[in-house]
């Protein structure tokens, strides 16, 4: 692929987002090839050493604001005329409940997930509270009592408690990068389907 085709993907691809941000990634990405070239690569070399126009668009969506994106989308292109409006307004009881329906569903979805992360938070502190309590038994129960059975009981469920939250530990850290990954996904989905909406029509 050389520069010039490059670059007309890119626009194309870009088409959803606001004219001054395409303009900019256009112009930047050409300045980009364009010093590679004068590093002495060939002109589709220093292409391919860009990357993709699919890396390339990921990388450009995730970095703008999901705000201008929703601002370019909802922005009208013509005047509404007086029907569309009325119409608008006449349908606004139905409209509106289903979108307020849909993000109340996956606020409630990802509200979920958050509590279950932090319920197994807990249940990893517990066992280290298990943990503290059973190392003091022991010693309660082998100094204080002399019941040596009891004291090494104790300290047994305190060890198991000690590795179990360990484990809760390492579960939770595994869910919470995996939650983090799926939220930054989640939005790079979301502000990518308003630039595919866009790029569309």
């Amino acid at each position: 692929m050389n520069k010039q085709e490059f670059l007309s993907e890119l626009k194309e691809r870009l088409s959803g987002l606001p004219q001054e941000d395409v303009a900019e990634r256009i112009g930047f990405y050409s300045e980009m090839i364009d010093d590679r070239i004068e590093e002495g690569l060939s002109e589709e070399e220093a292409v391919a050493e860009v990357g993709s126009t699919d890396d390339v668009v990921s990388q450009i969506v995730s970095e703008l604001p999901l705000a201008s994106l929703i601002k370019e989308k909802v922005r009208p292109r013509r005047t509404l005329r007086a029907w569309e409006i009325v119409c608008l307004i006449l349908g606004s009881p139905i409209w509106l409940s289903l979108l307020i329906t849909a993000f109340a569903a996956m606020l409630s979805l990802y509200v979920a997930v958050w509590s279950v992360l932090i319920s197994l938070w807990a249940v990893g502190g517990a066992f280290v509270g298990c943990f503290i309590g059973g190392v003091l038994a022991s010693v309660v129960f082998t100094a204080l009592l002399e019941n040596a059975a009891a004291g090494v009981a104790m300290l047994g469920a305190g060890i198991l408690c000690a590795g179990l939250s360990i484990f809760t530990f390492l579960l939770c850290n595994i869910c919470l990068k995996g939650i983090l990954i799926l939220t930054k996904k989640t939005f790079l989905g979301i502000k990518i389907a308003f630039v595919g909406k866009e790029r569309a029509k």
